[in-house]
């Protein structure tokens, strides 16, 4: 089997002639929204993902696998701890009755191997996940281009940010109709107020695995979020995917299946054009690790205020062997490194990387 993916070489991304100058463009306008929000609230938010609506301890649960995915995290069976945040995907604190693509992102404890970033000490491997599979602005390129609309529509009113996810609705069912596929931004501005812990999340780009090159989904597992799989939460309110979750975890747990993608194709499966969706004929999503979320208070005020303040995601924190891939992945190093800087320096938080789960607040 393992004969029918592509091998990893440095090969696989190619780096445009302009993207130090796009690169630069995006920062300078990410950095102009960082500003904005900060007067707003008097108070720094990640540039990306501001809104947070749980805080969460797991565990991944690696198996023995398939030889051809025993890879970098995966290589060995073991059990890591896990912290997990969910959010929303603007740059911004919005009310939930706009709809929005959500996010899980997953930080693995404690996993040996050289790490991706020069000066990074810690121990942690960062996965970030949205629930649509794929960016309309899969090259920086595209991301440069769109990065003004999206912002000037996050800074409308609320009601008008609801009035263009209605009629992206309208506009994606009239699409599917005629059975053209919808793009990527259509259905992030489409997005129904699914409930959020039975949604599929996805890398989005293609990350480095291992030997190999793949993207990674978590998918609902047990039956319990299963069941909330495309379930109408019914009147939303400022606050209502948070309290979903609060609601949820205060006498339940969560199992999602953790899975690879491997590319066989760099065609049809390409490394630098994110918006591509990578057909599950010629790769199929392939099981990899459970993690599992125990019964537990996930928006405490303490958990908040360290999730929010302290905690950071990075896809580049991380080992080698899971090196995130493409241009829009590439322009995450400086943005991230930015806006983390930015958030922590405003706030007068200390940037400091968990070194054990005791460090989450209960």
């Amino acid at each position: 089997m393992a004969d029918t993916y592509i091998l990893y070489s440095p090969d696989v991304e190619m780096v445009g002639d302009d993207e130090d100058r796009l690169t630069a463009e995006i920062l300078e306008i990410m950095a102009s929204t960082n500003r904005r929000a900060f007067e707003r609230h008097r108070h720094a938010v990640r540039d990306a993902h501001a809104k947070s609506h749980g805080f969460l301890k797991a565990e991944l649960i690696v198996p023995e696998l398939q030889q051809h995915l025993r890879q970098g995290l995966f290589a060995r069976p073991g059990t890591y701890p896990v912290v997990i945040r969910l959010s929303s995907a603007p740059g911004d604190i919005h009310s939930d009755t706009i709809p929005a693509p959500r996010g899980m992102a997953i930080k693995v404890l404690g996993v040996e191997g050289e790490r991706l970033l020069p000066g990074d000490t810690g121990r942690n491997q960062d996965f970030l996940l949205v629930n649509i599979p794929v960016l309309s602005f899969g090259t920086i390129g595209k991301y440069r281009q769109l990065i003004g609309l999206l912002e000037k529509n996050a800074q409308n009113p609320a009601f008008l940010q609801r009035a263009m996810a209605g009629v992206a609705r309208g506009v994606e069912a009239a699409v599917e109709a005629v059975g053209v596929e919808p793009g990527a931004t259509l259905r992030g501005l489409a997005r129904d107020n699914d409930h959020l812990l039975g949604e599929t999340y996805h890398s989005m780009a293609a990350i480095r695995f291992g030997d190999y090159i793949a993207k990674i989904s978590a998918a609902p597992l047990s039956d319990n979020v299963r069941a909330l799989t495309g379930q109408d939460v019914g009147t939303v309110e400022d606050s209502t995917m948070r309290d979903l979750v609060v609601e949820h975890f205060r006498e339940q747990g969560a199992e999602y299946q953790l899975r690879a993608q491997l590319c066989a194709d760099l065609d049809k499966m390409p490394v630098e054009d994110a918006a591509v969706l990578w057909p599950d004929d010629l790769s199929p999503h392939q099981p990899l690790a459970t993690l599992r979320i125990p019964p537990q208070d996930a928006y405490s005020p303490a958990r908040r205020v360290y999730g929010d303040d302290v905690l950071s995601f990075n896809p580049w924190h991380g080992i080698r062997e899971h090196q995130p891939l493409g241009s829009i992945m590439r322009v995450r190093i400086a943005a991230y490194e930015r806006s983390t800087r930015y958030r922590h320096e405003m706030n007068a938080q200390p940037r400091v990387e968990p070194t054990s789960i005791e460090a989450i607040p209960d």
